[in-house]
């Protein structure tokens, strides 16, 4: 080879050896966990009640108790239906990173948006009434308490953790 081919092939190489690689590697590493949530609107409960609390004036209140299985992180994110104005809602999610199963979750909504619901019936202890059913994936319990809807559901995978009883207890806790 002559001497002009070999330093061309050398510049070549020095160029793709020292070019900027970062930009190619950071499109293919995986978000974090907590940059999943993120993306997908989801930030602090603290934050996201604030949202909720303004945008339906009224006070949001949390259960004290919540289901006995571990979890590692909880997000949230207040989802306004501009289209209708008539689905907002708030919503909590407590799950675990490395058990994918647990996965307990809150929707709230004002009560002008409230759903219905069919199922087993349930008596709090203020004499609310509350509903147990369950769906494709999650169970839930949903019942009315200071002019709020509150829907708690927990992930069929766990659900045998989580009985109606569990659920009633929870929302007694409010």
């Amino acid at each position: 080879m002559s001497k002009k081919v070999v330093t061309y092939m050398i510049f070549i190489s020095w160029i793709i050896i020292f070019s900027d690689n970062e930009g190619a590697y950071a499109n293919t590493e995986p978000p974090t966990f907590e940059k999943k949530y993120s993306e997908s609107g989801y930030k602090s409960v603290e934050d996201a009640i604030k949202e909720f609390e303004k945008h339906v004036n009224c006070t949001v209140n949390l259960p004290t108790f919540l289901p006995s299985i571990p979890f590692t992180h909880k997000f949230a994110r207040f989802v306004e239906d501009k289209e209708n104005n008539a689905n907002d809602n708030l919503e909590i999610r407590f799950v675990n990173k490395d058990i994918k199963e647990n996965i307990f979750k809150i929707d709230i909504r004002s009560l002008k948006d409230k759903l219905d619901f069919e199922g087993k019936k349930y008596t709090l202890q203020d004499g609310t009434k509350g509903i147990y059913f369950e769906h494709q994936l999650f169970n839930f319990f949903v019942f009315e308490k200071n002019d709020l809807q509150y829907m708690l559901g927990i992930y069929k995978g766990v659900a045998h953790k989580v009985t109606p009883e569990i659920f009633v207890k929870i929302a007694n806790s409010i």
